[in-house]
């Protein structure tokens, strides 16, 4: 009886210790030498008598696309010893056709390295789709039953990408608005996701954007949906860029046909609990091409100067009441939509009664529901030297074009100042640079000429035509006795 309980013990004590003495190991699989484009590649890290409790990034592969990663796990009992392996999968989806090298790598397993000496790659044309015997099994069952390669399949969307444009035809400095956006039905059930939107946009806006024209960009960070309606239906709509453009001379602008890359998903037919039930793949769409005319503005002396829009006055002024000689300030608003920043300072009319100076501007300008809004704002300092009432319409005025009613107007203020006060205008010409002789009384000499040398000269120009005087009547005498 104590042999026997002596034989149990030692038995335990050497199981417990080559229990944790059964070796971990760590093999890393590679996908075949040539695959067909409508293949994937894989490689897999497969563990044996333990977890993957964490791992780094697969190496990237020239001429392929990273896609999901899978992972699965498997659980052996042979002779009342169980063996455990698990598995972690990244597939890789060809790009062209041509012979590809997956260079030597190393990848970290629950903190240990691994390498792999890679190997070449050829793709080949695509293929009717079958199964490889010599391409591993990512997904196992337990106890060693092997479940089938899962098949993918695409599923047909309702979706489209657009470019749009609110006006058709344009005067030359009028905004007409362009905007791209991605639209996919209530209904679709296709999986779809965005694909680097900002590195595409980077690219077609070199090509869409028109040389001869202002760009105002809405800036456009996050791509939000916004439901809209059309042909009977209900759509989820992805604006990814908004802008207006503001054309400098006539003719006709394109919009070229913009072509826009989606991550599209395939997803699994016979969905597992294993693993992943869908696999990334890329679906182009392409939007069609449009085209604004733009027209030249009416004959008038200031059409090549003047801004065009709808636009208001918008008056600030401080006080209606002023004394002569006191400055007082004047803000001359212009609100309304159209091109902001090409706004001109208002004309003005200078008279001994009324001085300005430079003024002082400022602009906001308002980007939003597909317009351009907002206000440049001038503000004048000004004085009056004389009382009376003064009307700033006689002094102030801003031409512009209206689109909507295609006719020039003005806008002129409709402030009036009651100046009190004694007359400040000899003041005011006192205090301005005179000009002319007056510049240069400081620069002349002050030496009195002597009159004598004035005599002198005066008499030497006399005898100088009287002797041409004789001079001429002699020669004309000759002239006739001959």
């Amino acid at each position: 009886m104590i042999k026997t309980t002596i034989t149990l013990i030692f038995v335990y004590f050497f199981g417990i210790i080559f229990i944790p003495l059964v070796a971990q190991e760590v093999v890393i699989e590679l996908g075949p030498d040539e695959i067909a484009l409508n293949e994937t590649f894989s490689i897999k890290v497969t563990i044996s008598n333990d977890k993957i409790k964490s791992y780094n990034e697969f190496p990237d592969i020239v001429g392929f696309q990273k896609q999901g990663i899978s992972q699965s796990s498997s659980m052996n009992v042979i002779n009342g010893q169980v063996s455990s392996t698990n598995s972690i999968i990244q597939y890789y989806k060809p790009v062209r056709k041509g012979e590809f090298t997956l260079s030597g790598f190393s990848i970290k397993i629950n903190g240990a390295d691994y390498t792999s000496p890679g190997k070449t790659i050829n793709v080949v044309d695509a293929r009717a789709a079958q199964r490889q015997s010599n391409v591993f099994d990512p997904f196992d069952d337990l106890f060693g039953k092997t479940r089938e390669e899962p098949e993918f399949i695409e599923i047909e969307d309702d979706a489209f990408f657009a470019s749009s444009i609110d006006k058709e035809e344009v005067f030359v400095g009028e905004g007409f608005n362009v905007s791209l956006a991605f639209y996919m039905s209530e209904t679709n059930q296709a999986p779809f996701q965005f694909y680097e939107p900002g590195k595409q946009l980077d690219g077609i806006l070199k090509k869409m954007k028109p040389s001869n024209a202002w760009e105002e960009n809405f800036n456009i960070t996050n791509i939000q949906p916004e439901r809209v309606s059309f042909n009977g239906k209900t759509w989820i709509k992805y604006k990814v860029y908004e802008a207006t453009f503001f054309p400098f001379s006539e003719g006709e602008i394109t919009i070229p046909p913009i072509s826009w890359e989606m991550i599209k998903y395939r997803v699994a037919k016979n969905p597992s609990f294993f693993g992943s039930n869908r696999l990334e793949d890329f679906k182009t769409f392409y939007s069609s091409s449009k085209k604004v005319k733009v027209k030249a503005l009416p004959p008038h002396p200031l059409r090549n100067e003047v801004s065009v829009g709808n636009f208001q006055l918008r008056e600030n002024i401080a006080q209606f009441e002023a004394q002569t000689g006191e400055g007082f300030t004047y803000n001359f608003g212009i609100s309304g939509e159209g091109n902001i920043n090409s706004i001109s300072v208002p004309k003005t009319k200078q008279i001994h009664k009324l001085n300005t100076y430079d003024p002082n501007v400022r602009q906001q300008v308002n980007r939003g529901m597909g317009k351009i809004t907002g206000i440049k704002e001038f503000t004048y300092y000004l004085t009056i030297n004389e009382p009376s009432q003064v009307n700033l319409a006689d002094h102030f005025e801003w031409i512009y074009f209206n689109p909507v009613q295609s006719k020039y107007d003005t806008l002129r203020p409709k402030a009036i100042v009651n100046v009190t006060g004694e007359s400040k205008v000899n003041q005011a010409i006192s205090n301005q640079r005179l000009g002319g002789i007056y510049d240069l009384i400081e620069v002349e000499s002050n030496k009195l000429s002597y009159e004598r040398y004035k005599y002198y000269f005066s008499i030497f120009i006399n005898l100088l035509l009287a002797g041409s005087v004789i001079l001429l009547a002699v020669l004309i005498m000759r002239k006739g006795n001959g």
